[in-house]
């Protein structure tokens, strides 16, 4: 069963969100203490390594919601207090592959953990958004990539100071919105675009990737989308976007920027998110860091995905 279209004004607070229990945090504690006594590189932890049934059970539930639900959730929450940053990522870390299997998330160091943090720079070419505190359009993670992931999960470590609301909306959903007012724009969806590759990949390689933004495989739907990316793919080839595409890209966003499509909520401290990146946006909003730099909003996202290759290009 494929994940159910919803509307984020009809959804409750308490859909998509999981908690971790005291049997989960049971067992979270006694794997922070094996950790502690038998140190390892994080990425050589293994979940089989470890005796964690209750949170096992919990991630099932978790991937049933991802594949067949909602496509979101919200796990609540990873006590940061108790541990220190990289322990929780060594949890999360643990987590995530019981979710599925990480992969890279940058071609040129093969990055299988990343840092979501302001550096300071506009967004551009190789200059990813996330690492900007700009405002950030509804897209799906890696779709300028030959093999994205399916699932993208992030983990809070520390939220900014103010603004970074989370959004997520069902494009399955935007979808069949647009099925009943222009099945034309829905066509034209279903033809190649053009993607700036954000200079991963290398110096032989093309810098711009073409791909439909829609693909059907029988009743599998994969969506793969980021507007800026594509404006600037089209930029770096020295042409201007065809108008049917034009038109069919802004009656798609007009449909994902309606406040009653989407989802809001604030991202905690603590909390991990997993999206079924397939079909469902994300963004965030613009925010402002703490005076402090020792309280910059940080994330840590881990890129999953079972078919190819653990490369970056899968």
């Amino acid at each position: 069963m494929p994940v159910k279209t919803w509307i984020g004004s009809e959804l409750n607070p308490m859909d998509g969100l999981f908690t971790l229990n005291e049997a989960c945090l049971s067992e979270i504690g006694n794997a922070l203490s094996l950790i502690r006594d038998n140190p390892l590189p994080l990425l050589m932890l293994r979940p089989s390594n470890f005796h964690m049934p209750k949170c096992k059970e919990l991630i099932n539930t978790v991937f049933d919601c991802l594949e067949n639900g909602f496509g979101f959730c919200l796990l609540d929450r990873l006590p940061l207090e108790d541990m220190t940053d990289n322990e929780a990522k060594s949890i999360y870390w643990l987590l995530s592959q019981m979710l599925g299997r990480p992969v890279a998330q940058k071609w040129c160091d093969g990055r299988m953990l990343y840092s979501v943090t302001d550096l300071g720079r506009p967004s551009g070419n190789g200059v990813r958004p996330d690492v900007t505190n700009e405002e950030q359009s509804f897209h799906t993670d890696n779709s300028y990539n030959i093999c994205p992931p399916n699932i993208v999960g992030l983990l809070c470590l520390q939220p900014s100071m103010s603004g970074g609301l989370s959004r997520v909306v069902n494009m399955k959903t935007v979808l069949e919105r647009m099925e009943t007012s222009n099945k034309t724009h829905i066509k034209r969806l279903y033809r190649p675009f053009v993607f700036d590759r954000q200079k991963e990949h290398s110096e032989l390689d093309p810098v711009t990737l073409e791909n439909p933004i829609l693909n059907r495989n029988g009743e599998s739907l994969r969506i793969r989308v980021s507007r800026n990316l594509i404006y600037q793919g089209y930029a770096l080839r020295g042409e201007s976007i065809d108008d049917e595409g034009e038109e069919a890209l802004a009656a798609f966003f007009d449909f994902i920027n309606d406040p009653k499509m989407y989802k809001e909520f604030q991202f905690e401290k603590g909390q991990i998110q997993f999206l079924n990146n397939r079909v469902i946006g994300h963004k965030r909003t613009s925010f402002e860091d703490w005076p402090n730099k020792d309280k910059k909003r940080h994330l840590c996202r881990v890129w999953l995905r079972d078919h190819g290759r653990v490369f970056y290009n899968g």
